[in-house]
């Protein structure tokens, strides 16, 4: 039975190889997502900040042999023109592929969801790349739609 609790210190290293993977993952669908040579330290430093921190939620999957197999990455955030004013933002979601389909997923949603409410979140969005289309299905089935759109341009 896969268990989703947040995430504590003995997770870190576990944590900080999913978001470095799913940052390689990222890479495919952009180029201006190419992983910079120090994606490892950034992400170790990155996630460090999220372990123990109020308005800031950092979920795992645990396997029954207790292996890392999902990091969710995700905080609230003051929407500062907008009501409702608190926002929970997913950052990164991120299940080992051999574990996909089976529902865990949905878990880890459930309780970010759950969680990110009692940190005072009444709207909840999801930042991943666009041409991620297994992401979007995936947020579709729960619900999310778009609502902004972030436009870039090399210089």
């Amino acid at each position: 039975m896969v268990k989703v609790r947040k995430a504590e210190e003995k997770d870190l290293e576990n944590v900080v190889e999913l978001v470095v993977r799913l940052k390689r993952l990222n890479s495919e669908f952009d180029p201006l997502l190419k992983v910079r040579d120090d994606v490892y330290v950034q992400v170790k430093n990155w996630i460090s900040g999220y372990l123990n921190n109020k308005g800031k939620l950092l979920l795992v999957a645990e396997s029954d042999d207790g292996r890392v197999i999902g990091a969710l990455v995700s905080e609230v955030r003051e929407r500062l023109f907008y009501e409702p004013r608190m926002e929970g933002v997913i950052m990164d979601f991120y299940i080992m592929p051999e574990f996909r389909r089976r529902g865990i997923g949905k878990m880890m949603m459930d309780e970010a969801i759950r969680m990110l409410r009692e940190m005072g979140a009444h709207v909840i969005s999801a930042e991943f790349p666009a041409q991620n289309q297994i992401s979007v299905a995936f947020y579709r089935k729960y619900g999310f739609r778009p609502m902004t759109n972030v436009y870039v341009k090399e210089t």
